[in-house]
């Protein structure tokens, strides 16, 4: 017994004339496999070139005022006393090798930054990671200070409206007092109290640093949408348990930002706090020191130390972040 065969698909008929083509993968295809595949070096390219560019602009920049600043002095101080006919390029060399320039070249800083390392003991004053510790001994105990202090501050004035119109005016006013005219008031008051060295230099840090996380917690406790907080009512949950479970939690990505902004804060406030003090040690000391004696490239090597500092700090707090916050984050 003949059996029949089974029908083809209706999405298996081809119309008349159709001819089945086969699929060539464009070029555009190609170069997004290529691109998925080198997706890191190619970021890094796109990353890494305006960056790349933007310095060699400014060290080209920083090159031509350093010529244009020292060229003068360069020719009445060294070159016209040596009785000696010069050409430019004698120029060139003197004003960018000069001992004490008003404006120093990159390398001049760079050489001067090595030597402060590597030429000096950890415990001289003239090697910079001696002032760092100083320094940054004074700027964690500040922002450590400024960041309870912030948080306090935050909570009480969530917690009370009174609280909230009495202090955060006066808060945000704080802010608009230079810290150069509180700094010598502090150490006034602290000293007649028998506090110095490390303290008042903390507590100028402490002023510059509780702000932002003041601010930032005020809202990030204020986050929680008010179906959340009718449901922690639901629950019979008191205010620090709300606090605890609801609020806090949703502070933290306010927190952080806030945090970064605060040790950076606490960073400055630290080496102004050093100016007034008298302080021999620290980088505020040595960017002062370095003035008293005219010497710019001092200035300029505290200058950089205190940026590296400053970046070690605020990626030491971003590392913090990435910690803490991992597990909000989408798979």
């Amino acid at each position: 017994m003949a059996t029949l065969s089974k029908p083809p698909a209706a999405s298996q008929v081809s119309p008349p004339g159709y001819r089945k083509v086969k699929h060539v993968p464009s070029a555009g295809s190609k170069l997004r496999t290529v691109g998925e595949h080198g997706g890191l070096a190619s970021r890094m390219w796109v990353s890494g070139v305006p960056v790349a560019v933007v310095m060699v602009v400014l060290l080209l920049s920083w090159y031509g005022a350093a010529w244009a600043m020292n060229a003068s002095a360069a020719v009445e101080r060294v070159l016209t006393p040596a009785g000696n006919p010069f050409t430019w390029q004698d120029v060139l060399s003197t004003t960018l090798n000069m001992e004490r320039p008003v404006l120093p070249a990159p390398h001049q800083i760079a050489l001067d930054f090595w030597s402060s390392l590597v030429d000096w003991p950890l415990d001289s004053p003239r090697n910079l990671l001696f002032h760092v510790a100083v320094t940054g001994e004074t700027t964690l105990v500040g922002f450590v200070l400024g960041t309870l202090l912030g948080l306090v501050l935050a909570v009480a004035i969530v917690h009370s409206r009174t609280l909230d119109r009495a202090l955060l005016p006066w808060i945000v006013a704080s802010q608009t007092v230079p810290v150069l005219a509180i700094a010598p008031i502090v150490l006034v008051i602290l000293g007649s109290l028998g506090m110095e060295g490390l303290a008042p230099k903390a507590v100028i840090a402490m002023y510059l640093s509780f702000f932002p996380v003041t601010v930032a917690m005020v809202q990030g406790l204020r986050s929680p949408q008010v179906i959340e907080t009718e449901m922690m009512h639901t629950y019979a949950a008191t205010r620090w348990q709300a606090l605890w479970l609801l609020r806090l939690p949703a502070a933290l990505p306010f927190l952080f930002p806030a945090l970064r902004v605060g040790i950076a804060a606490s960073l400055v406030g630290a080496m102004v706090a050093e100016l007034p003090t008298g302080a021999t040690a620290g980088l505020g000391a040595r960017l002062l020191t370095g003035s008293y004696y005219g010497n710019t490239l001092a200035i300029w090597s505290a200058l950089v130390m205190s940026a590296l500092l400053g970046l070690l700090l605020t990626t030491w707090v971003a590392a913090t972040e990435h910690f803490a916050l991992r597990h909000r984050r989408q798979p």
